[in-house]
């Protein structure tokens, strides 16, 4: 059976439509549209119009090259929206086997027993943990037999204003919202391998005004942190301390920014700009732009450290999008995320005549991989309904002796975990006076 697939990627520098025909589960391209993304700021919209007119023409780009009408959309959602949640549950099992009934109804409970704010609504609920009876360690309990199902999952909520605000952008651009996925989730499908996830990996969209950061171990997520920092401001770094436009900032950044240790002859090096009437030294631009990344990554590293999961990342750090374009950032993350293997990665092949085997393109094309089936291997999503790696997406209502739990309040009467979830908490890392980057750059405007 055929299907057509839409997918958006609302990030804060472009609009990345993707439209996608998916035949026997294997997804091909036929449409693209990317637009410059307006009324977007750190991934959360700030003008609801501009933003609603950036999607229409990067969704009708890709319609015209599909040659398609399509209305509904899988979206990403920024990590700004978001907090995340541990919750567990315990349920009885009716039957000596195991089953989606049984699976889905552990799931649910473990939502219900979250400790969500009333400002905030599910996206995603992902199981890292299942027991049958006394058996830990179980990666999927599906067909299993026992009296006793236990779950440990992670969930993601988002703000209900943010995400109404985002939903609004894209219905008036005259497509309906079907699904909502955390980019970053989406990023990881796109370029993590399954022997990563299962051995422990850090997955880092590094772009244009954000870095997301998710932590996988034994194939599930198990961490998701969202920093406001990207390669906006490394451009925004460039114009302040060399006195000149973003857009000669972005272009030096462009061409001839490295993060590699300058040459002897590149330290006496001087870029001519005619356009703002200056010699730049090729030494104060790498100045700036190693500071900037260097205490990134730093941030990244403190992240990964609080998370408590570092030393269960055997696949070490796998950095992807549009930040990760630049020359030497793997040996610098190799020197700042000591003792962890760093690799740079573009999203995995996928059928179509589009060149979008770039890093820059991980969240779209995750998208399209979402709703080709690449998901988890259970998961509740947005709709809160049940997702499986291998049935696709389940319809439950044409299971026999299945109850819906759509209210959550029907769960009172399940059996389950004591209450005692916790909140992943959020860092409070904000770039303070006398960081590295502040000292370094007032020491290159001393000198310069």
């Amino acid at each position: 059976m055929e299907q057509i697939i839409l997918g958006i990627d609302i990030g804060s520098s472009k609009i990345c439509s993707l439209i996608a025909e998916i035949k026997g589960g294997i997804p091909h391209i036929i449409g693209m549209g990317i637009r410059p993304a307006h009324g977007i700021r750190k991934g959360t919209i700030t003008n609801i119009e501009q933003a609603s007119k950036s999607i229409r023409e990067s969704v009708s780009d890709a319609k015209r090259i599909a040659g398609v009408s399509i209305s509904q959309a899988i979206i990403s959602i920024s990590g700004a929206y978001t907090k995340s949640i541990d919750s567990q549950a315990i349920t009885s099992s009716s039957n000596k086997e195991i089953g989606i009934q049984e699976i889905r109804r552990a799931m649910h409970t473990a939502l219900y027993n979250a400790e969500i704010p009333n400002n905030y609504e599910m996206l995603h609920t992902l199981p890292y943990s299942f027991k049958v009876d006394s058996g830990e360690y179980i990666d999927n309990p599906f067909g299993m037999n026992g009296a006793r199902l236990d779950v440990s999952t992670h969930i993601i909520a988002a703000q209900k204003n943010g995400l109404e605000n985002l939903k609004k952008a894209v219905r008036n651009a005259g497509i309906e919202v079907n699904d909502v996925v955390l980019s970053t989730y989406a990023s990881s499908i796109a370029v993590l391998t399954n022997e990563e996830k299962e051995l422990g990996v850090a997955c880092i969209d590094m772009g244009a005004s954000s870095c997301d950061i998710m932590i996988h171990c034994g194939n599930a997520m198990r961490y998701d942190y969202f920093l406001g920092v990207g390669s906006a401001h490394i451009t925004k770094d460039i114009g302040a301390v060399l006195n000149i436009n973003l857009a000669t900032a972005e272009e030096l950044k462009r061409k001839h920014v490295t993060l590699y240790d300058l040459t002897q002859e590149d330290i006496y090096s001087v870029l001519e700009i005619p356009s703002e009437n200056k010699n730049i030294p090729l030494e104060t631009l790498h100045g700036v732009v190693t500071s900037r990344v260097s205490e990134t990554l730093m941030l990244i590293e403190e992240i990964i450290e609080h998370s408590g999961l570092r030393n269960n990342l055997g696949a070490g750090v796998v950095i992807t999008g549009g930040m990760s374009h630049m020359k030497g950032l793997s040996e610098m993350a190799l020197n700042i995320f000591k003792g962890l293997p760093v690799r740079i990665a573009s999203p995995k092949d996928i059928n179509g005549s589009f060149d979008i085997l770039d890093p820059s393109y991980s969240t779209a094309i995750g998208l399209i991989l979402y709703g080709s089936g690449k998901y988890t291997n259970y998961e509740l999503d947005a709709n809160k309904k049940l997702k499986h790696s291998q049935e696709k997406s389940i319809d439950h209502t044409k299971l026999s002796n299945l109850k819906e739990y759509n209210d959550l309040s029907d769960l009172k009467n399940i059996s389950t975990a004591s209450d005692n979830t916790k909140q992943q908490e959020k860092i409070d890392i904000k770039l303070k006076k006398n960081t590295i980057t502040e000292k370094a750059i007032e020491w290159i405007k001393n000198i310069f």
